[in-house]
């Protein structure tokens, strides 16, 4: 056997086994790949959420899961709207002008929403994280200061946010709720967590 025939034949083998190592790595690589996508699970935890709020009445509130974070949706009626007017001097951010949650621009007014009526927000104090509870009924109430307005109380520290998500002054919490980027579809059907200009 001559030199040149070991050589072809060595070649041959390198060749051979250098093309399966190529071939294993890619079966390898392909589900390794695959595996960093996002499951079908975290794309609809992102996902936006529709909502019929048909059933709604005023003075109703509802709530529905958005990204694991509870989103309110509020029915306000004409008192509610107009006890806005009466804690805008109260409140510690009346234009929704810190950035630490923006408020989405068709939000940025008294109401903080796209309809006067309908209030969206998440549920969740700015402070520590705690759910808000509903305090709607105006008038003196235990943690609550007597001239109350209707609104939210943090049971945890004592934040207290007025019929539109706005903060009091003074008070743990340093921003608004947040305002979900959110659009309507039809009169009666939300989708939150897509913006589309309101």
């Amino acid at each position: 056997m001559s030199d040149t025939t070991v050589d072809a034949s060595k070649r041959t083998w390198l060749i051979a086994s250098g093309c399966a190592g190529v071939v294993g790595g890619a079966f390898t690589a392909v589900p390794f790949i695959s595996s960093m996508k996002p499951s079908e699970r975290a794309k609809a935890a992102g996902a936006p959420v529709e909502v019929d709020i048909s059933a709604l009445q005023p003075g109703e509130k509802m709530t529905v899961e958005w990204r694991g974070k509870p989103v309110w949706i509020l029915k306000r009626t004409p008192e509610m709207l107009q006890s806005l007017k009466k804690t805008d001097a109260e409140v510690a951010d009346p234009n929704s002008d810190r950035k630490a949650y923006p408020t989405p621009a068709y939000a940025k007014n008294e109401w903080r929403s796209i309809k006067p009526e309908i209030w969206v927000g998440v549920g969740i104090c700015t402070h520590l994280g705690c759910s808000p509870s509903d305090k709607f009924q105006p008038g003196p109430q235990p943690s609550l200061p007597e001239d109350w307005q209707g609104g939210f109380l943090c049971p945890c520290h004592g934040s207290t946010f007025d019929l539109a998500g706005r903060v009091f002054r003074n008070k743990p919490a340093p921003d608004n709720l947040e305002v979900p980027p959110h659009t309507y579809l039809s009169a009666s059907r939300l989708l939150i967590g897509e913006d589309k200009k309101g």
